[in-house]
């Protein structure tokens, strides 16, 4: 009774494709023994290879070799290069396997279908059940694999990378190899003093910057909102234009333009200030003012998104509860206090969330505004405004200090993610579909 669906699984397990063929599917079956084919011309030369290179990365260093009266240079092994090719090579043997396990199961199925005395489905059936029925499958696939190439291999790379002693001035291919270094890159930033000092000096001003930032840019937004959407409040049209100007100009004209009007000798700002007899002051020199400028800065671009986002929440406000409100005797606090601060809260929780996450990661006013800058002495490549995001930029690209700012990035990523999705679920609206009064 099961005797063809067995048969034509056995032969698929054996060689992708036979199962097909044996189900009389001659057009598919013959498609994918050429994929088989072209997969085994693949990986039989390169797994190896691969895996070796993963493992190792590499074992010859680049050399310098007298030839009779010339010298020649040697190549050898590039232990990033090894690594990336390794881990391309071990991605595509996954999406091989997904391949060879989905052709296990259509001729699984497609013997049930024989052995219930049904028809298989010619190629023709098949290809049109696959561009109407799965084709969502079909056109999902695709970026499928491209994030899983573009997205999530990178993702991976970063993490080894942290595992080694990828750094200069020592560790550079091809000059010389890269080594699996297992925790101790993690160790030396947590522990050794010269690392040490900065990372807990740049996580704890990240972390006071992040608060900051998100709450004056959103209880701003909030307040700017209120007062333009009040009763009384002529050209509203006009107020909301005004304030989202910020918002439209590209930030980083906007920062570049506020990095010349807060110039310490120069600046615009400084100059009316010695006008008025209130001297200069160093915005962006001193390591205080530096950070108060940020601040100030941050709030210009970020309260007009907050603004947008609060008006359309007040829209929504059913009109009959401040009615009733009024009806009560509610004062003005009372009714922001129990009918319009819930509704906003329950809204904009899980954007205020994202905010706290995107200020964590703010890259653009901090790099674009101070550069990170000015430069503390005893900091290891970074200065007193900078953010754990900025600081990476500098390792990576000015420093080649890939190990440890992959290590960074790794560490990014779960205050990020941990923040978010413990903040996340506390919120009414994780927990309920629908406001409870």
């Amino acid at each position: 009774m099961n005797r063809h669906r067995g048969i034509a699984a056995t032969l698929s397990v054996l060689f992708m494709g036979l199962g097909q063929l044996y189900n009389r599917q001659i057009i598919k079956g013959l498609f994918l023994i050429a994929v088989k084919a072209a997969a085994l011309f693949y990986f039989i030369p390169n797994l190896g290879k691969a895996i070796w290179g993963v493992v190792t990365l590499g074992e010859n260093t680049q050399r310098l070799e007298v030839v009779g009266k010339l010298t020649v240079r040697v190549a050898g092994d590039h232990s990033i290069y090894l690594l990336i090719s390794g881990l391309i090579t071990i991605f595509a043997l996954f999406v091989f396997l997904v391949i060879y396990i989905m052709n296990i199961r259509d001729a699984y199925r497609t013997g049930s279908q024989r052995d219930n005395g049904e028809m298989p489905a010619t190629f023709r059936q098949s290809w049109a059940h696959m561009t109407d029925k799965k084709f969502p499958y079909l056109m999902l696939s695709i970026p499928v694999i491209g994030v899983l190439f573009f997205t999530i291999m990178p993702i991976i790379f970063m993490i080894m990378l942290a595992f080694t002693n990828y750094a200069a001035p020592n560790h550079i291919p091809p000059k010389s190899l890269v080594d699996w270094v297992g925790f101790d890159t993690f160790l030396n930033l947590l522990t050794l003093k010269t690392w040490s000092k900065t990372f807990f000096g740049v996580f704890t001003w990240t972390i006071i910057w992040a608060i900051i930032a998100t709450v004056t840019t959103y209880f701003g937004g909030m307040l700017v909102a209120l007062l333009v959407e009040s009763k009384g409040i002529r050209f509203k049209k006009m107020w909301r234009t005004i304030f989202i100007l910020p918002y439209a100009i590209p930030q980083l004209i906007s920062l570049l333009v506020m990095r010349n009007l807060f110039n310490g000798q120069f600046g615009p700002i400084n100059q009316y200030l010695s006008y008025f007899g209130l001297g200069k002051l160093p915005w962006l020199t001193d390591p205080f003012w530096a950070k108060v400028t940020v601040i100030m800065v941050n709030m210009w671009v970020g309260i007009p998104v907050s603004m947008v986002l609060i008006m359309g929440i007040l829209t929504a406000i059913p009109r009959d509860m401040y009615e009733a409100a009024d009806v009560d005797g509610a004062t003005a606090f009372q009714k922001f206090r129990i009918i319009t601060m819930p509704f906003i809260l329950f809204s904009t929780a899980p954007i205020l969330i994202t905010q706290f996450a995107g200020n964590i990661n703010n890259f653009n006013v901090i790099f674009l505004l101070t550069n990170g800058d000015p430069v503390k002495g005893d900091y290891q490549y970074a200065g007193s405004t900078d953010l754990l995001v900025t600081w990476l930029y500098k390792l990576t690209l000015n420093n080649s200090q890939f190990n440890m700012s992959a290590a960074i990035g790794i560490i990014i990523f779960i205050i990020v993610a941990s923040l978010s999705i413990w903040s996340y679920r506390r919120t009414k609206s994780y927990k309920e579909e629908d406001m409870i009064q």
